[in-house]
């Protein structure tokens, strides 16, 4: 598995390969054969997302290839050994592609034959980029078949940097070369379908809000076979994707509207992402908070429950997490988003001019976190308090994600109340944080104690959790009276 990195350029058929020796020392041109067939539903949903899935004989690395999108001119490339069979698809790549695939079949769509001639710009020991010439005949599959011819040209970063695959790029492009409007060849092959456009008014509160909620179903889905394979962040990145989504629905529930079952399975999506990555969180915390204490002071198999205990879990959860990617429950949830991002359901305010309604949207947000507050402040017994307290969090996040999702179109000001939404929201995230560390460490001490175990460092880290908690709390009026202040400058910015 690793990160390709490639520039793709059209040439014309009588191109010639420029010297390149003055990027670094030139070995080549070495020439063979690729056979790939690829691999796609009947509607072609992986090409559709710049998703690639191919069997490849001949070159350097013939197997099974899957290449996912995750930057502009880079993708992801997971790699697994020929296979005998030409029909059947390796288990663990069609299992990455499930949250595409949805449970359609894989079947071959396609076939390119590329004549490649393979140039290396070396430094020393290190291949800093290869240059592909390759001459393809791509076949597609169907009731007829259909053969098309071309020349492309890819430059591809191995061990060099991002300015040395610039100056081949320069070079190529000297000679006659033109950057691809194509993501893969098989994109240029196939006749995928656009993603239908979303039936708003230019310049509408309806344009802008639909293009953050399709932003925000590809963020999703971008991440849904990073969580398969358990990569570090993914779950969390995933995480923030679904509640930024949930958010905005409630936020602009005027604007689309009639999603209230779609915000209820986001919920649903968020739970259960949510167990693995809190105790991913947890874990960490009582690591740091272990390796500070003195050595006398951690008595017991303390470290072992808090640690591999929890790192157990922790894999169940993610059991559970992939479990759920590969349900209907789950399949139905991203046909709602994808339909939702195509054809929202439109209110009144919709076709009103995005500037004046997303501004008063963001201040309604804002307006709503400073009523919480004040309905909190007014509750003196401590249970209720606390609870109230956690409702400003929550609309302090709405609030957040709300001008996150309008600041392209209402100015200087939006950042500014984003960031402090998300100050609020940290501040209160330190309390929260410390009351599910001290529920989690009660739990533990309990089973601690019926092992026969000392359970006297359970004690003392469910005391400093708690000084934490209180901190957080008694230190959040001050914030707050700053907080206010910033955010009455920052709202009288927007621009409507």
């Amino acid at each position: 598995m690793g990160i390709e990195i490639e520039d793709k350029f059209d040439v014309p058929p009588d191109y010639a390969i420029p010297d390149l020796s003055r990027v670094g020392q030139v070995v080549g041109p070495k020439s063979h054969t690729l056979v790939a067939i690829y691999y796609d539903t009947p509607d072609l949903r992986l090409a559709a997302h710049g998703i690639t899935l191919r069997r490849r004989r001949g070159g350097d690395d013939a197997g099974w290839h899957l290449k996912l999108p995750r930057a502009k001119g880079a993708r992801q490339e997971i790699g697994r050994p020929l296979t005998r069979s030409v029909r059947v698809v390796p288990d663990d790549l069609a299992e990455l592609v499930r949250g595409h695939t949805r449970g359609a079949p894989l079947q071959a769509v396609a076939e390119l034959e590329t004549r490649r001639s393979v140039t290396v710009v070396r430094e020393g020991d290190r291949r800093l980029v290869e240059v592909a010439d390759d001459r393809v005949k791509g076949t597609v599959f169907g009731e007829e078949l259909r053969i098309v011819r071309w020349r492309e040209v890819e430059a591809e970063l191995l061990d060099g940097d991002a300015a040395v695959l610039a100056k081949v790029g320069k070079r190529l492009r000297k000679a006659g070369a033109t950057p691809s409007g194509a993501a893969s060849k098989l994109a240029r092959l196939l006749d995928v379908p656009a993603p239908p456009a979303p039936p708003t008014e230019p310049g509408s509160a309806g344009e802008v809000v639909t293009g953050y909620l399709s932003g925000q179903v590809r963020a999703l889905l971008a991440q849904d076979p990073q969580v398969r394979l358990a990569e570090k962040d993914a779950v969390h990145q995933m995480r923030v994707a679904s509640r930024r989504l949930r958010s905005a629905l409630k936020a602009f529930k005027k604007i689309v509207k009639n999603t209230g079952h779609v915000q209820d399975e986001l919920k649903w999506l968020g739970s259960v992402l949510g167990e693995a990555r809190d105790l991913e969180v947890i874990r960490g915390r009582f690591a740091e908070e272990l390796a500070e204490l003195a050595p006398e002071l951690v008595t017991g198999p303390v470290r072992h429950r808090l640690g591999d205990g929890l790192r157990a879990r922790e894999a169940e959860a993610y059991g559970r997490i992939r479990e759920a990617l590969s349900g209907e429950r789950y399949y139905r949830l991203l046909d709602a988003l994808e339909q939702l991002a195509a054809e929202p359901e439109q209110g009144k305010r919709a076709v009103r001019p995005a500037g004046e309604e997303l501004a008063a949207v963001a201040a309604a947000n804002w307006e709503r976190v400073a009523r919480k507050y004040d309905a909190a402040q007014a509750i003196d017994e401590p249970q209720r308090h606390e609870t109230a307290m956690h409702e400003v969090r929550k609309a302090a996040k709405r609030a957040r994600y709300t001008a996150e999702a309008v600041r392209a179109v209402l100015g200087p000001g939006t950042p500014r109340l984003a960031k402090l939404a998300e100050g609020v929201q940290d501040a209160l995230g330190a309390h929260q944080d410390a009351v599910v560390a001290q529920e989690t460490l009660v739990k533990e001490a309990e089973s601690a104690r019926e092992a026969g175990e000392d359970t006297f460092t359970y004690g003392l880290l469910i005391g400093l959790e708690r000084a934490v908690a209180d901190r957080a709390l008694e230190d959040f009026p001050r914030t707050w009276a700053r907080t206010a202040t910033a955010a009455g400058k920052a709202l009288s910015r927007l621009n409507p």
